[in-house]
């Protein structure tokens, strides 16, 4: 078998190892030496994908007449705080995945609020969490956001706010609307505010209101 792990995003979440072992059922089934008549393809994918942190694989037989497997990784964007249970991470997509015991994903914590349910299933599937995924989508791709927010929290109203890894203030952001406006603002706050009134002068910056940038 040759088994290729897609890494685009340098998630370490699943091994060569535990591939196979979904492929042979802990070595109970081995593959090696079989003909291609007795190998279902489609029912070893299916195996792979039980694996949480598994988005798709693709199984086929090479013309050397090897299995060649094809995995790609799902991608957490976010990892929610849970003080009485135990944290979990939201991927691109929405979906809940479990944390993983070999790799953790350096992603922006979320500290959880009334807005998302216990179970935390399903909140950014729906149209309102949606807009909540697309905010932390932007977040994962901008390498200055990424490296500079600290931590998320959404309130029972659903407005977020973030605390930066430079800084004593708290970042007022309201609904996950105006997502680029806001940061832009933002942006501003942060290269022509801070470098003359000093990294500790403000306690509160909020971004939340058109064409203002409300410092405290």
């Amino acid at each position: 078998m040759s088994i290729s792990i897609d890494n685009e995003y340098n998630n370490y979440f699943i091994s060569d190892k535990e591939v196979r072992d979904l492929l042979t059922r802990e070595g109970e089934r081995k593959l090696e030496g079989l003909s291609n008549r007795d190998i279902d393809l489609k029912n070893l994918e299916k195996r792979i994908e039980t694996n949480k942190f598994v988005k798709e694989a693709e199984v086929s037989r090479g013309l050397d007449g090897n299995v060649h497997v094809q995995v790609k990784q799902t991608r957490p964007i976010a990892r929610i705080i849970r003080p009485n249970q135990q944290d979990v991470y939201i991927d691109a997509e929405g979906g809940i995945l479990p944390l993983s015991d070999r790799y953790t994903a350096r992603v922006i914590p979320i500290t959880k609020s009334t807005l998302i349910k216990a179970s935390d299933s399903g909140f950014f599937q729906d149209s309102t969490g949606q807009s909540y995924l697309s905010l932390l989508e932007f977040i994962e791709q901008d390498a200055f956001w990424k490296a500079q927010l600290a931590q998320m929290h959404i309130n029972g109203a659903g407005e977020v706010s973030f605390l930066p890894q430079v800084g004593e203030h708290t970042i007022e952001f309201g609904k996950p609307v105006r997502v680029e406006q806001k940061f832009k603002k933002l942006m501003i706050f942060y290269k022509e505010v801070l470098p003359s009134m000093g990294w500790d002068r403000y306690k509160r910056v909020n971004v939340e209101y058109e064409d203002q940038i409300i410092c405290e």
